[in-house]
C-alpha cells in the first residue's frame, strides 16, 4: 500500500508497533522523498495521539488515513498444537486474553487512531480548496463468513467495518469518506506457510479463480478507496475475495 501511495507522488508515514527495521526498509524503498517511520502499539490508547502528531509533523497534514493493523493469529501456547482460541480447546483466561488484546488493536485502536486522525481533518479550513481528507478500514471476509479458530478477529473485523458505516455517516458534513475493504486470503508473509502447506491447494481452490489475492491488488484497491474518484462509495464495504464468499 506504501508504494502503491507514494509512487502516486504520496508521501507516506509508515506504522509498526517494533519491527522498526523492516519498517525503515521499506520507507527506503519507497519513490519520492518525505515519509517517515513512526512506532506505537495500538493497543495502547494513550500512545494513539502522539502518534498521530509525530504523523502530522512529518507530513504536514494528513489527508488519507488507512487502519490496517491488526491481530490475527496468537502463537501456541507451551506445550500445545493449538493455534488461535477455537472455544472447545480454549482455557477460560487464554479466551478472555485473546479477546482483549484482539479488539484492542484490531477495533478500539483503529476507532481512537480515526478520532485522532479526524479531528485533525475537521480542523482543517475548508477555504484551502482541499478535500479534507479519506479513512480506509481494512476489515476482512472472516467478518461475514466466520473465523471459528480466532472468533476475536473475525468479530473485530466485523465491528470494524460497521464503525467505519457509522464514521461515513458522522464525518460525511466535514468532506470526510470512510469506506472499508474485506479481503479473503492475501499472498503476504503472514499466510506463507499455511500456502506453501498441503493445505494451501485447498484455500486456492476457495475462489473459483483458482488462486488467492495478491498485496498489490488489495493496495491498487485501497489506494482507489482513498481517492477523490471514489468519494461516491462513502460506506461501502468492498468484498475483495475473487467471488470465494458471496452474501
Amino acid at each position: 500500500m506504501a508504494k502503491v501511495f507514494a509512487a502516486a507522488g504520496d508521501r507516506v508515514v509508515l506504522h509498526c508497533r517494533g519491527s522498526v527495521d523492516k519498517a525503515e526498509a521499506v520507507r527506503r524503498e519507497l519513490p519520492g522523498e518525505g515519509h517517515g517511520v513512526v512506532a506505537a502499539d495500538l493497543g495502547d490508547s494513550a500512545a494513539i495521539p502522539s502518534l498521530v502528531e509525530e504523523s502530522a509533523a512529518v507530513l504536514g497534514r494528513i489527508d488519507v488515513l488507512v487502519n490496517n493493523a491488526a491481530l490475527y493469529v496468537e502463537e501456541p501456547v507451551a506445550g500445545s498444537r493449538r493455534i488461535g482460541h477455537p472455544i472447545a480447546e480454549t482455557p477460560y483466561d487464554e479466551w478472555v486474553a485473546a479477546w482483549r488484546r484482539t479488539l484492542a488493536v484490531n477495533l478500539e485502536g483503529a476507532a481512537h487512531l480515526t478520532w485522532c486522525v479526524a479531528r485533525q481533518m475537521i480542523d482543517r479550513d475548508p477555504a484551502d480548496g482541499v478535500r479534507r481528507g479519506a479513512i480506509v478500514n481494512v476489515g476482512s471476509r472472516g467478518a461475514s463468513r466466520g473465523e471459528p479458530d480466532v472468533p476475536a478477529y473475525g468479530a473485530s473485523k466485523a465491528g470494524l467495518q460497521a464503525f467505519g458505516q457509522s464514521m461515513a455517516v458522522a464525518l460525511a458534513p466535514h468532506d470526510i469518506t470512510v469506506t472499508s475493504i474485506a479481503p479473503g486470503f492475501i499472498g503476504t508473509d503472514m499466510v506463507a506457510q499455511r500456502l506453501n502447506s498441503p493445505e494451501g491447494d485447498a484455500l486456492r481452490a476457495q475462489s473459483p479463480f483458482n488462486r488467492i489475492a495478491t498485496a498489490e491488488e488489495v493496495a491498487a484497491a485501497v489506494y482507489w478507496l482513498a481517492s477523490p474518484a471514489s468519494g461516491w462509495s462513502s460506506g461501502a464495504v468492498l468484498d475483495f475475495n475473487g467471488a470465494s464468499y458471496l452474501h
